[in-house]
């Protein structure tokens, strides 16, 4: 196998999975701020021109970091991150969902279309005038995730640390680098954010590229 990675929060998010797991892949970087990941020989592998992306042995890719954890959940089981039932990965994925649908991706398209609207101009569709929308919308989706939390619960799904947890703190500190910080005073998502930020693999996902004051991922 081979990993396609990249300094952008979807690859910090399969990193971040990889270190919790103790998995190691041979891995090959993309340069997705000059635009590799958008002309071959890269999109030969993942048309759809976005990273993370995993190159099998047979010659085949799974692209999608979700996806590429679920797949890799499945070959190596121990140490789970989804859950061992069918009743705890179901519960991993309504968090997992609540959190990409309603949070991540405004924060995501928000970049896009603002911060990020110079580079991404004739790559992607920009609408500047929807990004303070996007941005609005991320907030209060935000507070109504915390609000829906248990007091005292450690992590999304319950007292099991699992990837929705890994998706929600990467974006999130993505979205702080980028001018979207959520409010810290939240009275379950402040601390929730400080008890990720402590884990060993929080630090160690991020990018080696990554600069002081700039975007993380």
């Amino acid at each position: 196998m081979l990993l396609f990675d990249a300094l952008s929060p979807a690859p910090r998010c399969l990193r971040m999975f990889l270190l919790e797991k103790g998995l190691v892949l041979p891995t090959q970087q993309i340069d997705v701020m000059t635009g590799d990941n958008r002309r071959p020989p890269y999109l030969a592998h993942n048309p759809a021109g976005q990273t993370p992306a995993l190159l099998l042995d047979d010659g085949s890719c799974i692209a999608e970091s979700i996806a590429i954890m679920e797949y890799l959940e499945e070959r190596h089981p121990a140490l789970t991150l989804i859950g061992s039932t069918p009743e705890e990965r179901a519960q991993t994925r309504q968090w997992l969902r609540r959190v990409e649908l309603n949070i991540t991706e405004p924060i995501h398209n928000a970049f896009h279309w603002a911060e990020g609207a110079a580079r991404f101009t004739g790559r992607i569709p920009v609408e500047p005038e929807a990004a303070p929308g996007l941005k609005r919308v991320a907030q209060d989706r935000i507070a109504w995730l915390d609000a829906m939390l248990p007091a005292g619960q450690s992590w999304l799904a319950g007292e099991r640390f699992t990837i929705a947890d890994i998706w929600l703190y990467v974006w999130l500190d993505f979205a702080a680098s980028v001018k979207q910080p959520f409010d810290r005073a939240l009275p379950r998502i402040g601390p929730w954010f400080d008890r990720v930020a402590a884990r060993p693999s929080a630090q160690g996902s991020l990018h080696p590229g990554c600069q002081p004051g700039g975007v993380r991922g």
